[in-house]
């Protein structure tokens, strides 16, 4: 059960290159495919989530590799529909830089002698949850003001989440005495 997670994690990231190809396909319904390819996805976050905090199998690789899954994903998704032309170029934008930001900083840390891995917050979990419900709505309703309302309101709250990953950090690292 350890793993389980863990892969969950690692098949997120194989349906990565699927969206892609999916999305981009020549298919009939093709958006509509390439949305069911981000809902199972999207299902394998939850559930290798659920399943490591409920059989206490968190481990420091899963810390990573989940977040890395979910941005890599995320900006994969917002890239074809900023394509596509159903996302505005300001909102990938953002998104690219806070997340290439968070990844980078991630990965740094994750490397650093001390490792300090910080967990994600509340700010963050809903942020993801807010962006995945306004990226549904993208693709169900294409074109819709609200959505994108939707969608910066999530981007606010990941900016929260990425002060509250800073704070926590710095927490850490005086408990620490670093």
């Amino acid at each position: 059960m350890k793993n389980v997670p863990n892969i969950l994690t690692v098949i997120r990231m194989a349906l990565i290159p699927v969206f892609v190809y999916v999305f981009f396909s020549e298919a009939q319904d093709s958006r509509y495919l390439a949305l069911g390819v981000y809902a199972v996805a999207s299902l394998t976050d939850l559930v290798d989530g659920y399943i490591a905090r409920k059989y206490d199998v968190v481990t420091d690789v899963g810390k990573v590799l989940d977040p890395l899954a979910d941005k890599l994903m995320l900006l994969t998704v917002l890239v074809c529909l900023y394509i596509s032309g159903d996302v505005p170029g300001l909102i990938l934008a953002i998104v690219l830089m806070k997340e290439g930001f968070m990844i980078t900083i991630g990965l740094i840390l994750y490397h650093k002698k001390d490792r300090i891995v910080v967990p994600a917050n509340y700010f963050g979990k809903s942020a993801t949850v807010l962006f995945t419900v306004s990226i549904v709505l993208v693709f169900l309703f294409p074109g819709n003001a609200n959505v994108m309302y939707l969608m910066y309101i999530s981007i606010a709250l990941k900016f929260i989440a990425l002060f509250k990953y800073y704070f926590t950090y710095q927490a850490e690292r005086k408990r620490r005495g670093l």
